[in-house]
């Protein structure tokens, strides 16, 4: 590479650089032009190749140097079955022919995804939160404006772009305790002890992260029912605690038994110290309502074991079966009397994602946090601060979930048509599934009382789980990728929630709208007689 009058050293070394980074991108470098050709000496040729090789040194981040307890984390509702349908879709897209003509993910809950409209009134009050210019319109009702001021002055400098205190809008806090009343007939809530989160996921994730502690044998364990939802399983592979698994019993429509709390827990202690207790109510991926009584026999057990108890309660909307209701941990553990209500710990959690909101996308949520240490609650504010606050969009959203219009209001009537045609929907969906998986062969489905998910077992032939271990896959995950390809159907398979050790499940959602849950269930069958005559 020739240089121009003036070049210093560290002008040649700079040429030298442009040169190697021209060689590297296949281009030839600029120099001096004579009779309209560029000219190379060797030396510069050697010189630039030279300085390209120092320029690849080794990575300083790589799988051997990241950190282990990020490398453990799996989290199967977005696992490589949802990578390799982004690559079918793909395939669909470039014009490649496949047996069929989109790919239905049915892995995940994310209802808007799924063709389920918003809920009116709380687009209108997120709208004109965002853009208080709106304020002025007549297309919005006078009820959704009056929310969106009391909102927006909670704000500073009454924008949604500002920051918030790291736990949330005070006036947010406050109708998130009011609605914890209203739900819990007069149960006594306080807006202290309320804290807004992004989503259900970061409230879990934080109290999970101020509870762990310890090392060797005395490292916290982590009680976690089985089938789980995989937050649970990362969080804990995250922060290195030890999971403790208790199992549903899926003969008794999975249904919790203390009995088996207790086994896990005494197994436990010969390894960890297990001191949290997680509860999914209502169950996911199983769909499980859980009884009054149960409850009450867990709220024992965790008061008699000094264990702090999570109560992940964000489908509380989302029960179907007649004779199953919802009922709140944190009122059982009130009408409990003062010995358990005064002494349990117990963080509950909600969300805008599930219910009949199906908001996933604004990251809206709360926990509600009771019985904690006065010093641990300056503790966990120090650690939410941390990452500031949450989405104050998703902050709003939760207000209108959590005060919502009433009777007597302007929005009242739209409102309520709008919520029940949503949960009606998923409880007719709800049904429609279990009946049509049942009716299948070597599949059985328990029934679905709540949530947005169906779990049923499969029975799979002894040819299929050998081909699925000669691929070294799980025999459910076999399934699944199976089923993907074949139809186009992606679901999760129950190996990435945890089973019992011979059986094999896949979670699908019942959001897809009625029609073409349908056809999704016709090809699920159709695909599960081939694939048990193809492996007989």
């Amino acid at each position: 590479c020739g240089r121009g009058p003036g070049d210093s050293r560290g002008g040649r070394t700079d040429m030298a650089l442009r040169c190697a980074a021209s060689l590297a991108a296949g281009r030839q470098p600029r120099g001096p032009r004579r009779e309209g050709t560029v000219r190379w000496s060797s030396a510069a040729k050697a010189s630039a190749v030279k300085i390209n090789e120092k320029a690849s040194r080794e990575k300083i981040l790589t799988l051997e140097s990241m950190n282990p307890q990020v490398k453990a984390v799996e989290y199967a509702v977005r696992g490589p079955i949802v990578l390799k349908a982004g690559e079918i879709e793909k395939e669909l897209r470039k014009g490649i022919k496949k047996p069929f003509t989109e790919v239905i993910k049915a892995n995940i809950g994310d209802a808007h995804a799924m063709g389920q409209r918003p809920i009116t009134f709380l687009r209108q009050v997120v709208a004109l939160c965002t853009y208080p210019n709106l304020l002025d319109s007549p297309s919005f009702p006078e009820d959704a404006k009056k929310r969106a001021r009391r909102i927006l002055q909670g704000c500073g400098g009454n924008s949604l772009g500002s920051y918030t205190a790291s736990q949330g809008i005070n006036c947010i806090r406050e109708d998130v305790a009011s609605y914890i009343e209203r739900r819990d007939g007069g149960v006594p809530a306080d807006p202290d002890n309320i804290y807004l989160t992004t989503g259900a996921s970061d409230g879990i994730s934080a109290i999970l992260k101020i509870l762990i502690s310890g090392g060797g044998k005395s490292r916290t364990g982590v009680m976690i029912p089985i089938p789980q939802y995989p937050l649970y399983s990362a969080a804990i592979s995250e922060l290195d605690a030890i999971q403790v698994n208790y199992y549903l019993d899926e003969e008794n429509c999975w249904a919790l038994n203390v009995n088996e709390l207790r086994r896990a827990l005494n197994e436990a202690k010969a390894y960890c110290n297990p001191k949290v207790l997680c509860i999914i109510n209502p169950g996911n991926p199983t769909g499980q309502v859980q009884s009054r009584k149960c409850i009450e026999d867990v709220i024992h057990f965790a008061w008699e074991e000094k264990l702090f108890l999570l109560a992940d309660e964000v489908y509380q909307d989302n029960v179907y079966s007649e004779g199953c209701q919802f009922h709140s941990f944190k009122k059982i553990l009130y009408e409990m009397g003062p010995e358990y209500y005064n002494n349990v710990e117990l963080a509950s959690f909600h969300s805008t994602s599930k219910g009949y909101m199906g908001e996933c996308g604004y990251r809206g949520g709360y926990m509600e946090v009771i019985n904690l240490h006065p010093e641990i609650k300056g503790q966990l504010v120090k650690l939410l601060s941390v990452r500031l606050c949450p989405p104050v969009s998703g902050q709003a959203a939760m207000d209108i979930v959590v005060n919502p219009p009433v009777p007597g209001e302007e929005s009242y009537a739209q409102f309520i048509k709008e919520k029940e045609s949503v949960l009606n929907n998923l409880a007719k969906k709800a049904k429609l599934t279990e009946d049509m998986f049942n009716k299948i062969p070597g599949v059985h489905c328990n029934p679905l009382q709540g949530a947005m998910y169906a779990f049923p077992r499969i029975f799979l032939p002894s040819k299929a789980i050998e081909e699925a271990k000669a691929h070294k896959m799980a025999p459910d995950m076999f399934y699944c990728m199976k089923l993907l390809e074949e139809t186009g159907i992606c679901v999760v398979p129950g190996s990435g929630f945890g089973q019992r050790e011979g059986t094999y499940h896949f979670r699908m959602t019942i959001l897809p709208p009625v029609e073409k849950l349908k056809i999704l269930l016709e090809k699920v069958k159709d695909f599960h007689i081939k694939f048990l005559e193809k492996y007989a």
